[in-house]
């Protein structure tokens, strides 16, 4: 995905029915896109074909994949967030949305094995 392309609200969407269904027919697409998103078969095509001139997805003999996966997204989104939001400070992200949250047991030795594991050095 190229990092200095942002992704939005509704192009993440339709990724979201790619990612879950594909490979899919693009017919199949419009429907899943109609029962879902509520969108035309226009508005489905409009945003396929925005995805495609982005190197986001395919649509080859009419089946539509993706070209990047999920976690590539939500990893340059969440490292642009931090960086604009927080001036690249991952303490205070975190520090900003835990803001009174209490966290489990188990969910403090997962974030603990997380930092262990890409901690530098």
């Amino acid at each position: 995905m190229n990092e200095n392309r942002r992704i939005a609200e509704s192009d993440f969407r339709l990724m979201t029915v790619i990612w879950d269904n594909e490979p899919v027919g693009s017919m199949r697409l419009v429907d899943l896109c109609e029962e879902t998103l509520g969108w035309k078969k226009s508005t489905t095509f409009t945003m396929l074909r925005k995805m495609c001139e982005k190197g986001m997805a395919k649509n080859e003999h009419s089946t539509v994949t993706s070209l990047v996966s999920r976690e590539e997204v939500r990893r340059v989104e969440s490292e642009r967030f931090v960086s604009e939001t927080f001036s690249g400070s991952l303490p205070c992200f975190l520090v900003s949305f835990m803001n009174g949250k209490k966290i489990s047991e188990e969910e403090a030795d997962e974030l603990k094995r997380l930092i262990d594991e890409h901690r530098e050095g």
